[in-house]
């Protein structure tokens, strides 16, 4: 006879104590699960998109997935994106994140996500400056173009796993996102000289790690010209740069399938081509040494997120707060259990 099943809620408070300063863990855990996936341990279907057409800057996104390995975990994660929240005042993206039991289906815990979100997309982006500049010198100086809550993230990421920046290079449409961001960088402690740019191309050309994370439903960047000292380039939001750029730069991805959808840059390539050929692989390919990359192109990693990324954070999460006793269970969310009443 099987336990009775149980659900649990975990708030953002319990999620954010929970991996507060366990940066290098969580990207230990990110590379990992990378390597999970990349050795078809895992099932990660399509991303669903929920749109709207009287809100056509909105969305909603459903990412189901399953992961193997030492995780063992099923879900989903629900993660909403209105951009029109910041300016009353609220975070763009909200999001939960459903795990399920592999043996019996059931859902056991119900975590606040956008927390897990961010931690994972700024893992998978600190992994990538760490693993894609090993063969080609490791950037002295990092350009954030779009300087929300992402770029917070990934810059707390990069510092977390050792990075440090001899300049620090700051674009925003908004200036008073950029002015908050430099703000935050001060108070972080931030050593190296800041400079808040007043276009994307002088913080291109002045950068050696390029972070994208805008909210770009469309490329805005469209001349190959910009890169020709060969950056590498975090492309976290995915639809910034022209295929003119994709096709004159070194390609990885997380994964083939999901990146070259929904109109991405790499799918828009996709479309001028006809072909994938301008695709060099993926991060866990580079990682294994199945792929190299050159030193004498710009090196554009464009991650669209992977639903296993989510699910190994919120387990981990989920078994550190169960071990410390902190686990906060809803009594009797599971009423009707017994088949014949």
């Amino acid at each position: 006879m099987p336990d009775t099943p149980t659900f649990a809620v975990i708030p953002g408070g319990q999620v954010q104590d929970t991996l507060r300063g366990k940066e290098k863990l969580v990207v230990d855990l990110v590379a990992r699960t990378y390597q999970v996936h990349g050795a078809g341990d895992s099932v990660n279907p399509p991303s669903y998109f929920l749109r709207f057409p009287d809100r056509p800057s909105s969305r909603i996104i459903a990412l189901p997935a399953s992961i193997g390995g030492d995780v063992q975990v099923d879900g989903l994660k629900w993660i909403s994106s209105f951009p029109e929240n910041v300016q009353a005042g609220l975070p763009r993206a909200s999001a939960v994140l459903i795990l399920n039991d592999p043996a019996t289906g059931y859902p056991f815990a119900c975590l606040e996500s956008s927390i897990i979100s961010a931690c994972r997309t700024a893992a998978s982006a600190a992994l990538a400056a760490d693993v894609l500049s090993r063969d080609r010198g490791r950037p002295a100086r990092v350009g954030f173009v779009g300087t929300g809550l992402i770029a917070r993230y990934i810059h707390q990421f990069l510092a977390g796993t050792g990075w440090s920046f001899d300049q620090l290079g700051v674009f925003d449409l908004s200036a008073d996102s950029a002015a908050g961001f430099r703000g935050y960088l001060e108070s972080a402690g931030t050593t190296g000289e800041i400079t808040v740019h007043d276009s994307a191309e002088s913080l291109i050309r002045g950068s050696d790690l390029v972070v994208f994370a805008t909210v770009s439903g469309e490329p805005h960047v469209h001349d190959p010209a910009w890169f020709e000292h060969n950056p590498l380039v975090l492309h976290v939001s995915l639809r910034d740069l022209s295929p003119e750029i994709i096709l004159a730069s070194t390609n990885v991805v997380d994964d083939v399938e999901h990146c070259l959808k929904a109109n991405t840059s790499p799918h828009l390539a996709e479309q001028r081509t006809g072909n994938r050929d301008f695709l060099d692989g993926t991060l866990a390919q580079v990682m294994s040494g199945e792929v190299t990359v050159p030193a004498d192109r710009p090196v554009v990693f464009s991650p669209f997120g992977l639903g296993v990324l989510d699910l190994a954070v919120g387990k981990y999460v989920y078994d550190e707060i169960t071990r410390d006793g902190g686990l906060n269970v809803v009594e009797d969310f599971f009423h009707e259990l017994r088949r014949y009443g």
